[in-house]
């Protein structure tokens, strides 16, 4: 199936969904003519053994039992029964059809569900934040499921009800043509009753599945924020956001439940209503010539066929049917690649006073990261964890970004590399705005490595060259020497051993991840206590390294910059300058100026200077 249009504005969801998924699903269809003609071709045996059971009946009466001949009522009743039990290989051939039909369908949208997942994270970089994509691993897991289900069991009880039909309506025409003038009305007018409801219905439908996706997404990104609300002290709104989402599914619920009563009203006057008018209208089609054993076998396609097809067909359509059209407009619906958020442009007046030390103009050419006016919160009656930042990084500095926990400086490291799109404000690299970019674009303007580092099935030469692997030879064994790696790799087997995460300690993963890092080709790296299981010398030596770093751009080299969210206050002794988050007023500066101007910065590297040093990993 491929993606069809957005629904016009104010038609109706139903009919839009309708109209944009006929075209794939005729396609689907027609793919598969085969199985659906050998499906019909089972189906029609249905319909023979349908049609015998109530013929026979009426014929078993009339022609047997009640004309005084025991033996030919005997002999007609065993046709009937040989019709039912001969029923088995009919239904097997009929199953074998449907998977057919339904296995395909299902594989389809699983593809077509990665497909928008990878779609989305390379449009969208900024939603993989925090937050997984849940809407994607319901379409993936739950959603599926769903229309394989609901396809599944629409194919067999229309077709059911279709080649039930047949043969009854034929038998009845056979018996006597009176008994369809009293079964045909109310039945065609219970079949237009319930199809004037399945549109409203689908469109109940869909809002029922958006509100539950919504709980889904909301519930998500309060598990995974946990950390940061309870520091923001925002449990109070994210519990009263999540619970107008819950609101908000239990309504779209309860209308969807209304609808299932008027689908029940319009199974009543379709399937009830025929063998009603049937008893009532016996004296008159008793004087029309109509046998005894015609009623009797009119009553039999009724009560035996027509009805129960009827019912499970109606129930499909009314449940099944209107999921599956919601659903699978929802997987076109999610082809259409994310818009980025627009950041309002900051405002000057309220920028706050955080850039250079002592005042000092920036570098004449264009700072590695310009921060304006950022401000990023964790709901919208949080607190901001970052308020009105501004920061200047210029080309070849090195930042540390030290704080509380819970302050904001991994928020900030997100904002930075692109990751976390913040409320207000506007992040540059290089010149360029992060707001909008691809994920090429920001891989090759920044790299990120955040406190657990991945590390992946495959050689140790496949998980270094991971972000650059056009890097030569001698690029990486500088790459390895110069961070202290080659004790590791050595120990590995050398570049094309092959590597098992399970067997490697956290600070063995750091350390292939900083070689990694180093040898990617962007200029700015951020370490979000990327060293932390680092013991402080080779904290030290990997900090050095990448302050040092440079990266060559065709025939020129330029420098790089280094922002490292600090573990240990050493790092920020190795800085250039320093930026202290302490959730009122960031202090930026180097470490001999904040220890005169932040009180937070004294007390830090006060408490560092009296903790002995952990133990390294």
């Amino acid at each position: 199936m491929s993606a069809a249009e957005s629904p016009a504005p104010g038609a109706p969801p139903g009919r839009g969904a309708l109209r944009r998924n006929l075209p794939p699903a005729r396609r689907f269809l027609a793919g598969r003519k085969r199985a659906l003609v050998r499906l019909g071709g089972w189906s029609l045996l249905e319909s023979a053994q349908t049609f015998l059971g109530g013929y026979c009946l009426a014929q078993a009466l009339d022609r047997g039992f009640l004309a005084g001949q025991t033996g030919t009522g005997l002999l007609w009743l065993a046709v009937a029964a040989a019709s039912i039990l001969g029923a088995g290989p009919p239904m097997r051939g009929v199953f074998t059809q449907l998977a057919e039909l339904t296995e395909p369908l299902r594989d389809a949208l699983v593809r077509r569900a990665v497909r928008q997942a990878l779609r989305r994270a390379v449009t969208d970089p900024a939603r993989t934040d925090d937050r997984a994509d849940t809407g994607a691993v319901s379409r993936l897991t739950h959603q599926t499921e769903i229309v394989r289900d609901s396809f599944a069991g629409l194919v067999l009880t229309v077709r059911a009800f279709v080649f039930n039909a047949v043969g009854a309506l034929i038998g009845l025409l056979a018996l006597a043509p009176e008994l369809l003038l009293v079964v045909l009305p109310p039945l065609v007018l219970g079949i237009a009753l319930f199809l004037a409801t399945l549109l409203p219905m689908a469109s109940a439908q869909r809002s029922f599945l958006d509100a539950d996706e919504a709980v889904a997404e909301g519930v998500g990104a309060v598990s995974a924020g946990h950390r940061d609300l309870v520091a923001c002290g925002a449990q109070a709104n994210a519990a009263q956001r999540t619970g107008r989402l819950v609101d908000a599914a239990e309504r779209t619920s309860r209308v969807l439940a209304r609808w299932a009563a008027l689908r029940t009203v319009a199974l009543g006057v379709a399937g009830q209503l025929p063998v009603l008018l049937l008893l009532v209208a016996t004296p008159w089609l008793l004087r029309q010539g109509v046998t005894t054993g015609a009623l009797a076998g009119a009553l039999t396609y009724l009560l035996q066929a027509l009805l129960p097809a009827l019912h499970s067909m109606m129930t499909a359509l009314g449940a099944a049917g209107t999921r599956l059209l919601v659903v699978v407009d929802r997987f076109q619906d999610a082809t259409a690649a994310p818009v980025p958020p627009k950041v309002p442009d900051p405002d000057p007046e309220k920028v706050a006073e955080v850039g250079s030390p002592r005042g000092r103009c920036p570098s004449r050419t264009v700072p590695a990261v310009e921060v304006r006016a950022v401000t990023h919160a964790y709901g919208p009656d949080s607190p901001p964890v970052l308020d009105q930042l501004h920061l200047t990084v210029r080309r070849g500095e090195h930042i540390a970004v030290v704080g509380p926990s819970g302050i904001g400086k991994s928020t900030l490291a997100g904002v930075v590399s692109g990751l976390v799109a913040p409320d207000h404000g506007t992040v540059l690299l290089g010149g360029e705005p992060v707001t909008g970019a691809t994920a090429q674009d920001l891989a090759d303007r920044r790299v990120l490595i955040p406190q657990q580092a991945y590390v992946f099935t495959g050689s140790v030469r496949d998980n270094l060259l991971h972000l650059r692997p056009d890097a030569t030879s001698g690029e990486l064994t500088y790459a390895v020497r110069v961070l202290g790696a080659e004790p590791l790799v050595h120990r590995l087997g050398g570049p094309d051993a092959v590597l098992d995460p399970r067997g490697l300690s956290h600070g063995e993963r750091q350390l292939l991840a900083l070689c990694r890092a180093y040898l990617s080709s962007a200029p700015l790296v951020l370490l979000d206590e990327a060293t932390c299981h680092l013991d402080p010398a080779a904290e030290a030596r990997a900090e050095r390294a990448f302050a040092e770093r440079a990266f060559t751009d065709g025939a020129r080299t330029r420098e790089g910059a280094l922002i490292v969210v600090a573990h240990r206050l050493s790092s920020a002794r190795r800085a250039d300058r320093v930026l202290v988050l302490d959730g009122t007023t960031p202090r930026f500066g180097t470490h001999e100026e904040l220890l005169t101007s932040s009180a937070l910065y004294r007390d830090l590297f006060g408490h560092w200077q009296h903790t002995p040093p952990p133990a390294g990993s």
